[in-house]
């Protein structure tokens, strides 16, 4: 009963129909905020697309400019001067079989999972561990490289990883609850900007239809599109 109090109230002056401006709809989110521990803040994109079809998966990572406030572990498999590469970058795991052997048993401690090229073949073994949990490496998204440095400290430094789910929907968090309104509106933009740049080939008509955001213990507020692009495009077929 009390939970349902809580929500009825965070919900005060918010009209579900609405779409509101980017900084409007933030502030709303903000004044709301009432947990204790620091709540993460999230956006759900709705797009025009269909990831059952190859070419309409929408998958990319963004570096938001004011970090996400998550502290990551990263796992890196890489061998010789290349995990020596990760180690000084800071990753919290380096390895090759012997972290393999660390997954196939059941020991996950890591957030993010970065591989060099030539580590590949020994990862895929992993694909249904991996794979389910979102950790699996991928080329696409920066994560399948030699340039480990530039990697480990993109996930460390605030690096977010986003991917359309089967009913189409992108969820990121974008920061924390502690942030600054104008921090989360930069993160926000970031994060836009970076979904629209991965508008798939195979999508046609509108491509972001529906925003909004939220608090870990908040009410969703939708956000009117316009507002994230200067130029208004977001819902054009361009």
């Amino acid at each position: 009963m009390a939970i349902g109090k809580r929500i009825k109230k965070a919900r005060e002056g918010i009209d579900r129909e609405k779409l509101y401006s980017l900084d409007e709809a933030v502030k709303l989110l903000k004044a709301r905020i009432t947990a204790k521990f620091d709540e993460t803040i999230e956006v759900a994109m709705n797009l025009g697309v269909d990831p059952r079809h190859a070419d309409q998966m929408v998958r990319g990572v963004v570096l938001l400019p004011n970090g996400s406030g998550r502290t990551l572990r990263v796992a890196v498999f890489a061998r010789g001067a290349k995990a020596d590469e990760a180690r000084a970058a800071g990753a919290d795991i380096v390895g090759a079989e012997d972290l393999v052997e660390q997954v196939t048993n059941g020991t996950i401690d890591f957030d993010r999972v970065i591989a060099t090229p030539d580590m590949m073949p020994l990862v895929g073994r992993l694909g249904k561990v991996l794979g389910p949990r979102g950790l699996m490496p991928n080329p696409k998204v920066g994560t399948v490289t030699m340039d480990v440095t530039t990697a480990v400290n993109g996930a460390k430094g605030g690096s977010v990883e986003f991917r359309v789910e089967k009913a189409g929907i992108v969820q990121a968090g974008i920061g924390k609850a502690s942030f600054s309104a104008e921090k989360l509106v930069e993160n926000i933009l970031a994060l836009a900007d970076a979904v629209q740049k991965a508008k798939p080939p195979g999508a046609k008509g509108h491509f972001i239809n529906r925003v909004a955001i939220s608090s870990t213990m908040g009410p969703g507020i939708k956000i009117d599109t316009g507002t994230l692009f200067a130029s208004g495009t977001a819902n054009s077929a361009s």
